[in-house]
């Protein structure tokens, strides 16, 4: 099952299948998708895993396996896509806390987020070679975007699973935590993210116009919230 938890401008998405160390089956797509309607207007989306095993596990291969043709298999891997889609196109920032393992698919939902915060004992590869296939979610082109083409398809080309050190050196994962203090700190960062600036800094990192990041600040500079914050400040000056 797929849980959301919605706290004052944060969704929560945690894929909760520990049983089957999270792994994504046809109803979890389903699921996911309704979690992300149910999470608009969210300032700041994690995605997790439940338990401390497994972040995701990659697609369920008991149910996957009743995909024989080509066109179930494209099927499959565009619903999936669709959805990876979504999480990086959240109008706000989203953060993967990578509670477990993250490997095969569990890695391509990991690289869809905009962020990736991890325990320290943790492992995410993108070893879809293991079984004779590839990414299909999105993973391998996002993949390259972070670590770039040559090291993209050496990871994924190999199979190679990287520990939490060695992601982080190669910027795959944005921060790593001592597992005791892990639900802590993926928590707190979350929740300094979940602010009205947050998504337009997100549009504008992305790639928006200078025009558009002026008329991003224009718009907050003249919002509500950006004199309430002013007023707080000056009358600590007074």
């Amino acid at each position: 099952m797929v849980d959301l938890e919605l706290d004052q401008g944060l969704a929560v998405v945690t894929i909760n299948r520990p049983h089957a160390r999270n792994a994504i089956a046809p109803e979890t797509m389903d699921q996911l998708d309704q979690a992300l309607d149910e999470a608009a207007g969210a300032q700041a989306l994690v995605i997790t895993g439940g338990g401390d095993k497994a972040f995701v596990s990659g697609g369920d291969l008991k149910e996957l396996s009743l995909l024989r043709t080509e066109e179930q298999a494209a099927d499959m891997a565009w619903r999936m896509r669709s959805i990876c889609d979504r999480i990086a196109h959240f109008p706000a920032p989203t953060i993967a806390a990578l509670n477990g393992h993250a490997l095969g698919g569990g890695a391509e939902v990991a690289v869809a987020a905009d962020i990736r915060i991890a325990a320290d004992d943790i492992r995410i590869g993108f070893n879809q070679v293991a079984l004779a296939i590839m990414p299909a979610w999105g993973g391998a082109e996002r993949l390259a975007a972070i670590v770039g083409r040559g090291r993209a398809l050496m990871l994924a080309g190999s199979g190679h699973v990287l520990d939490a050190a060695e992601a982080a050196r190669l910027g795959l994962l944005d921060r790593v935590l001592p597992r005791e203090s892990f639900a802590d700190g993926w928590r707190q960062l979350a929740r300094s993210l979940a602010n009205p600036s947050s998504g337009p800094i997100k549009r504008v990192v992305g790639g928006a116009s200078k025009e558009e990041a002026v008329a991003e600040f224009a718009r907050l500079w003249v919002a509500d919230e950006h004199w309430a914050a002013a007023d707080r400040v000056l009358s600590r000056t007074r």
